[in-house]
């Protein structure tokens, strides 16, 4: 895929041959293939969620998220259209995906179907909504760094702590499972509140994709499959940010995922990354302590100053509106972090805007009876 074909660095204002660019090419599969999954989005469309009426939701999902390059891109792609039951439905569950994804319900799916949305339709919807999320994240986060590097270290500032989001308190799942209703570092099932697409329903190449990526025993992943082309781009986003050498250590951009599944209170994300960011830092107390923090508290208390600097920048990028700042960077740079790792660290935390707003607005965890923990296929990680 060409790099002149980048909407980020077009939208973001990304000079070439810059520090920013570089570290984009240093991760060029993340690049180009973010650069894929919008255009498997917003290229094409379908009868039943054409172009134009992807593009409006996406203009206004940027919107919300105060990202003005972005809305404008995707206002030239649409036009004006009658606001249908159908869009007024597409547009309230967009807006509880945007603002707080951890408020939707079974019923907002149930309003959705009853106003004409089909399972295909609807998680190409999700998917547009939460890519979007992460679009909108990526370009706030390197506008900040590129007007940094434009401006010099300056002043270092303090910055506002976020607090951590609340979370599910439910006893049971919507199929009267066990739900969890605290974080945890151990293994979670996922129910979907959709019908997965059938493995035997994917064509022989498709199924041939997700056998290679693993995906073929997992609801998550196979409900995503309604969209197969989306969901081989967005793991291939995910591979790219996050099983690559360099820059930020693994056990750090874990650490962000695990921060930005706290600020909106996805329990089953959490508990994924928790647990690989304990493993792979050993730093097993302090993930501990991350995941006790109780909504309205700050999420960086008790934790090491180049944890807080990481905790602090990556929370407030996971708000929306973003409120990633200068400041925040700086508290990086003071961490000596380079410009690949800031880079490693604005996407690993966009893209979990992306993967807890698919998580926990189409289906929900359960706490596995023993029988399914020994049996392994009902607990099947689904990781993002």
């Amino acid at each position: 895929m060409s790099n002149n074909n980048d909407l980020i660095q077009a939208l973001a204002a990304i000079a070439e041959g810059s520090a920013l660019a570089e570290s984009r090419h240093t991760r060029q599969a993340a690049t180009d293939h973010t650069q894929g999954c919008y255009e498997a989005l917003f290229t094409t469309g379908t009868a039943h969620f054409p172009l134009a009426e992807r593009a409006a939701i996406a203009a206004q999902v940027a919107e919300w998220h105060q990202v003005k390059t972005l809305a404008q891109h995707y206002k030239t792609l649409t036009a004006e259209a009658e606001p249908t039951p159908y869009l007024q439905a597409a547009h309230l569950f967009a807006r509880h995906l945007t603002f707080e994804p951890v408020s939707v319900t079974p019923q907002h799916l149930q309003q959705l179907q009853q106003a004409g949305w089909q399972t295909d339709a609807l998680i190409t919807l999700a998917q547009v909504i939460a890519f979007v999320s992460f679009q909108s994240r990526l370009i706030a986060g390197f506008t900040v760094l590129t007007s940094l590097a434009e401006t010099g270290e300056g002043q270092v500032n303090n910055v506002s702590a976020v607090t951590a989001g609340r979370w599910h308190l439910q006893a049971r799942t919507a199929e009267n499972r066990r739900a969890p209703q605290a974080f945890t570092r151990k293994e979670l099932g996922w129910e979907p509140w959709l019908p997965p697409k059938p493995f035997d329903a994917f064509t022989e190449q498709q199924q041939q994709v997700l056998i290679r990526f693993g995906h073929q025993h997992s609801d998550y992943f196979l409900l995503l499959g309604h969209d197969q082309p989306v969901l081989e781009q967005r793991t291939l986003i995910d591979k790219g940010i996050f099983y690559t050498p360099g820059g930020l250590s693994r056990a750090e951009r874990e650490l962000a995922a695990t921060v930005v599944s706290k600020v909106n209170g996805c329990i089953y994300c959490a508990s994924v990354h928790a647990r690989k960011a304990s493993q792979l830092s050993k730093q097993t107390e302090e993930i501990a302590l991350l995941l006790q923090v109780q909504p309205g508290d700050e999420l960086s208390a008790g934790q090491s100053e180049r944890w807080q600097a990481q905790i602090e920048a990556v929370a407030a990028l996971s708000l929306t509106p973003p409120r990633l700042t200068q400041a925040h960077l700086h508290a990086l740079q003071r961490h000596s972090l380079t410009t690949l790792e800031i880079t490693d660290l604005i996407q690993s935390a966009a893209f979990f805007a992306w993967a807890n707003r698919l998580m926990l607005t189409l289906g929900e965890p359960f706490i596995p009876e023993q029988e399914a923990v020994e049996g392994g296929h009902a607990v099947k990680s689904a990781s993002a």
